[in-house]
């Protein structure tokens, strides 16, 4: 059985994520989301709301799991027998960003990254800029779930 595991802080998860998810639950056995806290990054969800909405948003998928992540990808793949690291790529920028993070996980625990390029119509989604956009109180319905969707409104009381 092959395992693959997408690590990501998803905060939130969009429709790009969930693109990308779907495509590697037809390649693999198994795929576990790895909702991962990011040092680098100021969350606006915590860890316990990321994994919630990114369940609810994957809920159809019967082959894949919804986890949490503390301390490194590579440390959690060993651990759980995963064979595949997926990362999605929107850009050149996407791929200089995580190419050395590829290498430095295949040296930690020889598994091996496989990078799905984002469909044209995901290409410009982000988290951080859906942020922005709700933040201003723009209408991002057309790139998350509508959980996502609400709660990014609550958080920014935009109705």
């Amino acid at each position: 059985m092959k395992r693959a595991l997408m690590p990501g802080s998803f905060d939130p998860i969009t429709n790009g994520h969930i693109d990308i998810i779907q495509r590697a639950s037809q390649l693999f056995d198994e795929v576990l989301v790895g909702v991962a806290e990011n040092t680098g990054k100021n969350g606006l969800f915590t860890l316990d709301e990321r994994k919630e909405m990114a369940t609810s948003a994957l809920v159809d998928l019967t082959n894949v799991q919804v986890v949490t992540i503390s301390g490194l990808t590579a440390a959690f793949a060993k651990e759980h027998a995963i064979d595949v690291l997926v990362r999605g790529l929107r850009n050149t920028q996407d791929f200089t960003y995580e190419q050395p993070i590829a290498v430095m996980n295949n040296h930690l625990t020889d598994v091996e990254t496989m990078f799905l390029l984002a469909r044209p119509e995901n290409a410009m989604i982000s988290s951080s800029l859906l942020k922005e956009v709700v933040r201003a109180k723009g209408d991002i319905s057309a790139f998350v779930p509508k959980i996502v969707n609400q709660r990014l409104k609550n958080k920014f009381e935009v109705q």
